[in-house]
């Protein structure tokens, strides 16, 4: 697992958290909408660690030898 996808899955958690645990208010701020905010950031973390990951995996090295006679 990247790092990407780690932080993708902390921040649906913390965002999950604010969005449905969290019942306090602050003046001004509203903590459903930030986690709501926070859930969408995690989601499109985890997807581009997921495709990052896979690209990596499919990546293949070719190693050319040459006889080089003069």
């Amino acid at each position: 697992m990247s790092t990407t996808t780690g932080s993708g899955i902390a921040l649906l958690v913390i965002g999950a958290i604010l969005s449905f645990a969290v019942r306090d208010s602050l003046p001004g701020v509203n903590l459903s909408l930030i986690g709501y905010i926070c859930m969408g950031a995690g989601a499109l973390a985890v997807i581009l660690g997921l495709v990052t990951n896979a690209q990596a995996t499919r990546r293949t090295n070719v190693i050319e030898h040459r006889d080089d006679q003069v």
